[in-house]
């Protein structure tokens, strides 16, 4: 049933989750300390698969794709594939901080998508001063990488920047192509199931697939696979089917901010002036973007 604005589940839901997909770049960078992160990636989008298929199950809707969706879904499984890859590279290269904002800047390049693929999705006077700030928060980001105290990498920032193309990809062809009206759940079975195969093929081309692995980081693997995709991204996709998505999206800029909060704290990640200024020009470039006009 849609709502008209976010009631007060709706909020602490909301703001659950914005906690959990911060701690889940934490969690990345841990676990890539142990399994190399193109195999990790890989790896945890198998057993989401199967995760993702019992919900569907559970819920009376097994899998049963439409022979229209095979190509789109193949397609939105390997866009998917890229933007992991990418992000957990980069959470391997640079700041959890650094790799957040920057990655978080998505809104910014499927507003500019939108514009030409999708109707109705013109880019007005409001949302061009959105993706203005927004795009220079990302570029200050990746400019002052300098200043990252020997722990932030061009690479790293240029990773996660290919992660949010990807994933604004991935949100353009859940809307522009037949997977549509397939839903979310079934749109994010396709990109799981796809881009396992995909990662782990290419996994041996970026160096030895086992690291120094510990029991913590085969539980940080299961995590992911249940608790963050299967969970967390169903959770995330629930809210923007219940509640106003220009709301839903607008506090998606509170993730980048507990991200430097948890890496500073937990991997004493430092924090600069130029960093705080990114992430408050992307904050405000996204809630422009997602406002109604």
């Amino acid at each position: 049933m849609r709502k008209d604005s976010l009631d007060g589940f709706g909020a602490m839901v909301l703001l659950g989750i914005t906690l959990l997909l911060a701690a889940n770049q934490i969690i990345v960078k841990e676990v890539n300390s142990g399994l190399q992160p193109v195999f990790f990636a890989g790896l945890r989008s198998v057993l989401a698969t199967g995760f993702v298929t019992l919900w569907l199950i559970c819920k009376g809707r097994a899998p049963n794709p439409a022979r229209q969706d095979v190509g789109p879904g193949l397609l939105v499984g390997t866009v998917f594939a890229v933007e992991f890859l990418a992000l957990f590279m980069a959470l391997d290269l640079t700041t959890v901080g650094r790799a957040s904002v920057i990655f978080y800047s998505m809104p910014v390049w499927f507003a500019l998508m939108a514009h030409f693929g999708l109707p109705g999705q013109r880019i007005t006077r409001l949302k061009a001063a959105g993706l203005a700030l927004s795009f220079a928060g990302t570029a200050l980001a990746i400019l002052s990488g300098a200043t990252a105290g020997g722990q932030g990498s061009l690479a790293g920032d240029l990773f996660a920047l290919v992660a949010a193309l990807g994933w604004a990809g991935t949100a353009y062809l859940a809307r522009a192509t037949s997977l549509a009206k397939a839903g979310p759940e079934m749109q994010l079975w396709w990109m799981v199931l796809v881009s396992g195969p995909l990662l782990l093929l290419v996994a041996p081309a970026f160096g030895p697939l086992i690291r120094e692995v510990e029991p913590i980081h085969w539980a940080g693997l299961i995590f992911q696979a249940s608790v963050v995709v299967a969970g967390g991204f169903i959770g995330w996709l629930w809210l923007l089917s219940v509640y106003p998505v220009a709301t839903v999206a607008s506090f998606s800029f509170l993730t980048p901010v507990f991200a430097i909060g948890l890496g500073h704290f937990i991997f004493g990640e430092p924090v600069s002036v130029s960093l705080l200024g990114s992430v408050a020009l992307v904050a405000v470039g996204i809630v422009l973007i997602n406002r109604r006009a």
